[in-house]
């Protein structure tokens, strides 16, 4: 397994990136009440609150796929790793416009996480695209 991520490094990065997609997930799909009441969301938000957390469970679980099920291995999943990349960036965009300049929605319990853990998940995505370029781009 070690091997097939070009060492501990980025395996470890890769865990770490997909455990942080998991938490969101649950917290998005089956915690749902806890998240709306953190950010002082209505009810009535949890239809796109599940469907943001179904695009977490989806990633997750190519990932999953790509490590433990999939004969090839990393080989040619450039795919993947390019939108998992651009999904993050796109997050941590618009999470930073959100919170830095438009300010829709704000409430005493707005917080900076929507640009800290999209800017972290890309940061980690754009290191497994590099680091394990050798493979990815087969």
């Amino acid at each position: 397994m070690i091997e097939k991520f070009n060492g501990i490094i980025y395996l470890v990065i890769f865990i770490v990136h997909f455990v942080g997609y998991a938490v969101y997930a649950f917290r998005c799909v089956v915690g749902t009440k806890s998240f709306l009441d953190q950010y002082a969301m209505h009810e009535s938000g949890a239809i796109m609150v599940r469907f943001f957390g179904s695009m977490f469970i989806g990633s997750f679980v190519m990932a999953m796929y790509i490590m433990f099920i999939r004969p090839d291995g990393l080989n040619g999943t450039w795919g993947f790793f390019n939108l998992i990349f651009l999904q993050n960036l796109s997050a941590f965009i618009i999470g930073f416009y959100t919170i830095k300049i438009n300010k829709l929605g704000h409430t005493e319990k707005t917080s900076i996480e929507g640009v800290i853990a999209p800017g972290i998940l890309t940061i980690l995505s754009a290191i497994l695209c590099y680091g394990l370029a050798d493979k990815i781009y087969i």
